[in-house]
């Protein structure tokens, strides 16, 4: 079992370059010596000690000289199809028409403006994505990000694994589905085989600040910039405090042999550690997924790890068609780039606020951001309104909300003052509904109920 050859001829045939292609066959060699990539809780420190933001807050910011060494590179490879769109989530509209692209090109276009700089843009595209994303760039063609050439960066893919075979699976029903994405730890090998890497080295680019399209606090701040500039640091980790609600996510920790900074994903905890995995006091800070790289530096690791860094593998067990539950049985390989913390010397975090953490994942979390508990600025910044205090509205829908479609019938009401609310039901908004406090709408049947215009405050009301 575990013909390589035959992996290697695929992708070739494919167009995957060199780099993807030993990427994938590091992690497809893990996956033959059944590594498991735990990470034993004794094994780990807690991390402690991190510098954070506010430690900056009377810093100078990045001059002009070190934003033109700057590149912005958001992941966009993602379909919305957990919340039925069936193109790039970034085309979501946000408010008034204006989406999560829009609001990432005026960015760019803002810190231009304001620095001199010609702050340069990449968009991590997957083939499932480019051809709308590229086709809504072209509003931007005065700027100067609508050519691919200038703005593109394609996402690798790799084959499916058949879980009984170990060889590439073969569907002839839909060839497509024989192929998967390789997780965002694609990031490096994709910067190499795409010749962006030392492209952007020629030009004089040397900081890479990296994170997810749908991250809408995620934005290339100039304090931090030159925080990570003068650090000397190869790369550098955004993460926040966990809360309650993060206990089952991934914690940062300080691996005991070394001292390097680790990611520890609730698949590598030990059934006997999950009590200390979830404790949040201990283990206080979870990555963000926004990165920031050095990227002279990331091209002599790369050197050093023959091209691929030595990212943990992560292993998904599905089936080759996600539809049919009888289908042949697959494996799929992973990594995560923020794994990438591990494999540099001297690798650092920061703590951020949680309005840097900001990601749109569900209908619910739609509904806070076209409500006005944000404010959403001309320069593209979304921000919670300042008497929130960074903390955003809990908003709970249920299932008949899971689809973009169903909550544009339901209205926007105001949740400026609201901390948590919760719809059960068929249910719609009337203009001039406000919310304050923790407030729960319940509509036992199945015709829609409105719900009248007027304040509702710390309260259930059965419709």
């Amino acid at each position: 079992m575990g013909n390589f050859a035959a992996f290697e001829q695929k992708m070739t045939a494919a167009g995957m370059g060199d780099a993807a292609i030993r990427a994938f066959r590091r992690n497809y060699d893990a996956l033959l010596r059944n590594e498991s990539g735990m990470i034993p809780e004794d094994s780990i420190e807690a991390a402690t000690g991190l510098s954070s933001l506010d430690d900056l807050a009377s810093a100078a910011p990045a001059d002009a000289a070190l934003l033109a060494q700057a590149v912005v590179i958001k992941l966009n490879g993602g379909l919305g199809t957990s919340m039925g769109l069936q193109g790039p989530k970034s085309l979501l509209a946000v408010r008034d028409s204006v989406n999560f692209l829009d609001l990432m090109v005026r960015q760019i276009l803002d810190l231009r403006k304001t620095s001199g700089a010609p702050v340069r843009l990449l968009l991590m595209n997957s083939f499932s994505t480019s051809g709308d994303t590229l086709d809504h760039l072209q509003h931007y063609v005065s700027n100067g990000l609508a050519d691919a050439s200038e703005v593109e960066l394609m996402q690798n893919q790799i084959p499916k694994i058949d879980a009984a075979t170990l060889d590439p699976v073969s569907w002839p029903a839909d060839p497509d589905l024989e192929w998967c994405p390789p997780g965002h730890g694609d990031l490096y090998p994709a910067l190499v085989g795409s010749g962006w890497l030392d492209r952007l080295l020629a030009d004089g680019v040397k900081y890479a600040f990296v994170s997810n399209s749908d991250n809408l606090g995620a934005i290339l701040d100039p304090v931090i910039l030159r925080h990570f500039a003068e650090s000397g640091a190869p790369f550098l980790m955004e993460v926040t405090r966990r809360t309650a609600a993060d206990r089952k996510g991934g914690h940062l920790a300080r691996r005991k042999a070394d001292g390097r900074l680790l990611l520890r994903e609730v698949a590598q905890c030990l059934d006997s550690d999950l009590d200390a995995f979830q404790d949040i006091d201990r283990h206080q800070y979870f990555n963000t997924n926004s990165l920031w790289l050095r990227l002279d530096l990331l091209k002599q690791e790369l050197a050093a790890n023959a091209g691929a860094l030595p990212l943990p593998m992560i292993r998904n067990n599905k089936t080759v068609d996600p539809r049919d539950k009888k289908s042949t049985a697959v494996i799929q390989l992973e990594t995560a780039m923020g794994a990438g913390i591990e494999c540099f010397d001297g690798s650092i975090a920061l703590d951020v606020p949680r309005s840097r953490f900001a990601p749109v994942k569900t209908t619910g979390d739609l509904l806070a951001l076209r409500s006005d508990a944000y404010d959403v600025l001309e320069n593209g910044q979304v921000r919670l309104h300042a008497s929130r205090e960074g903390k955003p509205p809990l908003i709970v829908l249920s299932d008949e909300y899971k689809l973009v479609d169903s909550i544009e019938s339901l209205g926007v009401p105001s949740l400026i003052g609201c901390r948590s609310l919760k719809v059960t039901g068929p249910v719609r908004f009337l203009p001039g509904v406000v919310i304050e406090g923790d407030v729960e709408f319940k509509n036992p049947g199945s015709d829609h109920r409105v719900v009248p215009a007027g304040t509702y405050r710390d309260q259930s009301v059965e419709l």
